[in-house]
């Protein structure tokens, strides 16, 4: 039997029935290929199902306000995927009458959609006859065939893509994209296969060669920045606090937080109620200064690790336009802050 017919059993076989799946509308399988990207499928899921309640169709989510979009986003990462997201969704409902981009071609055009999002909507939606390549075909197929090029390297994709393509039943991409992709995420996973359950223990080359752990092989390690973020917490005799939005380009764009402190390495008490009094609440009187957590919380980004601490600032006059605790919930922030709100 053939690599693509073994797969295609084996996917009708075990695949999960997930409800991006149950359907050819490329408005859902849109939406679940942004959120699925740098995100499992267990994570994604109660997200899409927020998403389609909330907006069932493109012009629900194209006439959202963008704050709304990203509060329920909050704690799926990754932020500039809503905000590409909500803009191309804009652009769908306004300029294409709602209507998706009929082939992987123009699907490319769209804000937010790459290779691989637009082959999958492409091959999902139309049928049409390209493939997806994502990490887990990378791994499929390094291994399958012991290919030890670099997929860190630019020309990996159109390698892999034109092995996918050759592989593929051009009468059905859909599902050999599918079963691939639920192949390497179910069976062939990253670390420790069970190997002697796979369909491919007798063909997979790099089984044969005992190969498995160093496939694919994939060099570039990306530089891991430190950066130490002390969020003044602030409260008035109201109970009242500030926020702020980041608006400059980078992590978190256009979610909220509390005034930043930012310094170079893991600052003490006294040098934070220093800086609070000179550079931050000068025109106020402060009541006191707490620290909220002695050791940082660790929240690791892909190229970022952040060291976070919170401080509790008290006030005594009141602030004003301050926030208050109800109106503090129904903000989009950082899924760190959010934690800290939700454990006050």
């Amino acid at each position: 039997m053939s690599f693509s017919k073994q797969l295609i059993k084996w996917y009708l076989q075990n695949k999960r029935d997930l409800p991006w799946r149950n359907t050819t509308d490329s408005y859902p399988i849109w939406l679940s290929e942004i959120m699925l990207q740098q995100t499992r499928v267990a994570q994604g899921m109660p997200y899409f199902l927020s998403f389609t309640k909330a907006f069932p169709t493109v012009f629900d989510l194209a006439k959202a306000d963008e704050e709304q979009v990203l509060k329920l986003w909050q704690g799926l990462g990754y932020y500039s995927r809503a905000r590409n997201l909500h803009q191309t969704a804009q652009f769908i409902a306004n300029e294409l009458n709602g209507v998706f981009p009929g082939s992987y071609n123009d699907l490319l055009k769209l804000k937010g959609v790459g290779e691989y999002t637009a082959a999958a909507i492409a091959s999902f939606s139309y049928n049409e006859a390209v493939p997806v390549v994502d990490g887990n075909v990378f791994r499929v197929l390094s291994r399958y065939f012991d290919i030890e090029t670099d997929i860190a390297a630019a020309s990996a994709r159109k390698e892999f893509a034109a092995l996918a393509y050759e592989l593929m039943p051009k009468d059905n991409p859909a599902i050999f994209n599918q079963a691939i992709m639920e192949f390497g995420a179910l069976q062939c996973v990253p670390k420790s296969p069970d190997c002697s359950i796979c369909i491919f223990d007798d063909s997979c080359v790099a089984l044969q060669k005992k190969k498995v752990s160093e496939l694919p092989i994939k060099s570039k390690k990306l530089k891991v920045t430190n950066r130490y973020f002390n969020y003044l917490v602030v409260e008035d005799e109201l109970g009242n606090t500030v926020l702020q939005k980041r608006t400059a380009k980078g992590i978190w764009h256009n979610l909220y937080e509390f005034p930043l402190l930012e310094t170079d390495a893991e600052k003490d008490f006294d040098f934070v109620s220093m800086r609070v009094q000179e550079d931050f609440f000068r025109e106020h009187s402060i009541i006191g200064i707490e620290e909220c957590n002695s050791k940082s919380i660790i929240h690791k980004l892909s190229h970022q690790h952040l060291y976070i601490k919170f401080w509790k600032i008290k006030l005594k006059e009141t602030i004003v336009n301050g926030i208050n605790a109800q109106d503090l919930k129904t903000y989009p922030f950082p899924i760190v802050i959010h934690n800290f709100i939700e454990s006050e």
